[in-house]
Order: C-alpha cells, then sequence, then structure tokens
C-alpha cells in the first residue's frame, strides 16, 4: 500500500482556552415536546448526502437522497449500535420518504454497517458508497472491530421509489497494517471511548482533482489515552494511499467523528463533531458540537475557526440535544435529535428514561456563514 508524506495540523488546549460561545454559536433550542416521529418503529441518526463530485448536494427530480443509520426502536435506544443498517430516504423540503435498507441482506463484511458517504455520477446513475463495516459478519457477541469499505450500485426508479442496485463486492479501503492509525479490532468498548478507524468521507481536490477520503482515526504511537485524529486517504490508481492525520488532538480528545471537508470561497472548511466528555480530565474543552478549521489549501496550514475550532454547539440547557452534524456543501447543517429537554449532559439514565426522551429523528437544519476563519450560524 502506497505510503506518502504531508503536514500534521495539531488542535491542542491553548485552542480551546480561546473559547468564547457567544449566540452565534449556539444551535438552537429543541423542543422535545413537539417532535414527531414519522417512523415511530425505528431509530434514526447519523445521516449524510448523496453528492456529486464537487461535493454539491445531489438532486434527483427535485429530491436530495440520503443515507441514514437506523435501527428498530426498541427497549433501550443506546443498543441501537449494535443492530444498526444504513437506510435510503428522500427529501424535499420538509418532507421524507423512506426507501429502506440500502444494501442487501448478508452483504455488509461486518456485523453492522456505522456511517460513511456517497458520491454520485449522474451521467451513469452510478452510486459508490464508502461505509464502516463494524464487526465481523455472523459474530457472537458484536465486537467494535472497525473496517472501511467500498461498493457501487446503480440508482433506480423515482421519488415514488428510488433503489439502489446491482452493488459490486464491497472492496475494503486500507486494510491490514498501515502507520499511523490504530487498526481497531477491540472486542469490548463504551460508545465515545473507543479507538476509531471509521466513517470514511470523499472529498475532492478542486486545485487538482485528487480524491481524498477522511476518517475518524486514533494515533498509533500516542502515549495519550485521548489520541484522536482525523486520517487521511488519497487515491492512488486503483488503491489508496496512506498519508499522516491531516489533524491531531493527542492529549486533548478522544474523537473527532465523522470528519468531511466543504470547499467554500476558495477555501478549504474541516469539519467534524465530537463530545464534552472524550476531552481529556484537566484540558480546556468544549461543549457537544461541532467543530472546524480552514486552510488556503489542502496541505495547509489548517487553523481552527474562531480561535478555538467551535462552530456551533448545543445550548447549556440542552447539552445533548442534538448530535452528529454534516455541512453540506450549500452550508446547511443536518444533525439528528439525541436527547432534547434534558440537563443531564451525558448521563443518560437507565434505559426506560432513554427511550422515553431519545429523539431519533432528523434535526431542524440551520446553515453556516462562512467569511475565513470566521464561521457563525445564520440569523
Amino acid at each position: 500500500m502506497p505510503v506518502l508524506n504531508s503536514t500534521t495540523t495539531l488542535w491542542t488546549g491553548e485552542h480551546l482556552s480561546a473559547l468564547q460561545i457567544k449566540a452565534c454559536h449556539q444551535i438552537p433550542l429543541v423542543d422535545g415536546a413537539s417532535l414527531v416521529r414519522p417512523w415511530p418503529e425505528v431509530d434514526l441518526w447519523d445521516l449524510w448526502p448523496l453528492q456529486l463530485a464537487d461535493g454539491s448536494t445531489a438532486l434527483i427530480e427535485g429530491w436530495t437522497l440520503w443515507f441514514v443509520l437506523s435501527a428498530p426502536a426498541g427497549d433501550d435506544p443506546e443498543a441501537r449500535h449494535d443492530i444498526v443498517r444504513i437506510r435510503l430516504m428522500a427529501a424535499r423540503g420538509s418532507e421524507w420518504r423512506d426507501f429502506g435498507n440500502v444494501l442487501p441482506d448478508d452483504f455488509n463484511p461486518g456485523s453492522r454497517e456505522w456511517a460513511g458517504s456517497a458520491l454520485f455520477d449522474p451521467e451513469t446513475r452510478a452510486v459508490t458508497l464508502y461505509w464502516t463495516a463494524s464487526g465481523l459478519r455472523g459474530e457472537e457477541p458484536r465486537t467494535f472491530m472497525q473496517r472501511m469499505f467500498e461498493t457501487t450500485g446503480a440508482l433506480t426508479g423515482n421519488a415514488e421509489g428510488f433503489k439502489i442496485e446491482g452493488w459490486s463486492e464491497p472492496r475494503e479501503i486500507a486494510g491490514g497494517p498501515i502507520p499511523h492509525y490504530v487498526l481497531v479490532t477491540a472486542a469490548e468498548g463504551v460508545p465515545g471511548f473507543i479507538k476509531g478507524f471509521r466513517d470514511p468521507a470523499h472529498f475532492r481536490d478542486p486545485a487538482d482533482g485528487a480524491d481524498y477520503l477522511l476518517f475518524t482515526g486514533s494515533l498509533k504511537d500516542s502515549a495519550s489515552p485521548w489520541n484522536g485524529c482525523i486520517g487521511l486517504l488519497r487515491r492512488d490508481g486503483d488503491e489508496w494511499a496512506v498519508l499522516p492525520p491531516l489533524m491531531s488532538a493527542d492529549g486533548l480528545n478522544n474523537e473527532q467523528e465523522r470528519p468531511h471537508i466543504v470547499f467554500h470561497a476558495g477555501r478549504y472548511y474541516l469539519f467534524w463533531s465530537t463530545q464534552q466528555k472524550v476531552f481529556a480530565p484537566g484540558v480546556p474543552n468544549g461543549p457537544n458540537g461541532l467543530y472546524g478549521m480552514v486552510a488556503e489549501r489542502m496541505e495547509g496550514p489548517w487553523l481552527p475557526l474562531n480561535g478555538s475550532g467551535l462552530v456551533a454547539g448545543n445550548p447549556p440547557e440542552a447539552p445533548v440535544q442534538t448530535y452528529s452534524w454534516w455541512v453540506t456543501h450549500e452550508l446547511t447543517v443536518h444533525g439528528f435529535v439525541d436527547y432534547p429537554n434534558s440537563l443531564r449532559g451525558n448521563d443518560y439514565g437507565d434505559a426506560a428514561w432513554r427511550r422515553a426522551h431519545f429523539g431519533g429523528i432528523p434535526a431542524e437544519p440551520f446553515r453556516l456563514v462562512l467569511d475565513g476563519t470566521r464561521a457563525e450560524i445564520a440569523a
């Protein structure tokens, strides 16, 4: 597997010490009492759009297509990570339509399907899905092994019944021992504190047409338990070449989840999600929120947005109301409703409380305004 060199940017406590949570950086309050679950039989969370190669959101007959993590709504919503499948859904304004599981049964090399990204070719109607296979097919009990795969199928149908058919054989991305990154083979773990090798997100650099995958990673040679990083791969012919991390939070934070890049106004904007509970003890930290950096070119240097990196956080009166945000090319931000109307922070009580309070639906999108190193929620 090819190995390339590049520079890694550090995200540090010094950056977080500059954090100022202004009104323009607080996600609007979600009223949990007014939420409507169109599909009460399933829980929905992480979602990402079908994108064109330039990163813009594909529009199919007036609809956008979304890939959404889903699970049957059981007694405990926190158990959803062990039974998760990717669903295909369509959105137009506030209307959503559900088209069921994206991948056929027994297709995924893992025991469940975790997040990724998806690329659309409008000329051939080909859809390339990058996703995380967690665990191994048929395993018992479930493990936290993480591998990344890609497959290509053909989009068929219309808004009355979109479907992706003819998926190619899953092809593993960056499998086997590689430099820089922990390959996650853990048998046990707690969400938020496991290591990462997941969330592949496609980005094509407009400067030279190179294809990259960003991913949630963990540093192999770190001495700290809080060794999160944003990993980077670059397409090299039919393979993915391994690069050093784009960003390291070594000693600061354990997880920078679902990283992705948006090219806007001639600049590269890197975004990721993280939670207050995964910052190292004794260091400056921030809320559950969307964080980011900006650069003039893919190689960097990358500068934290707003000085600290925080772009948009949950309000103090609802610290876990939403999570796992995706910023589109059009600067709309899509997440899911987690536990609204709760001051419990990251202590979710017992299973009955969690089921009674879990949102489990896409959150109302909001928009960003980006200007150099400044990023704010649009008024």
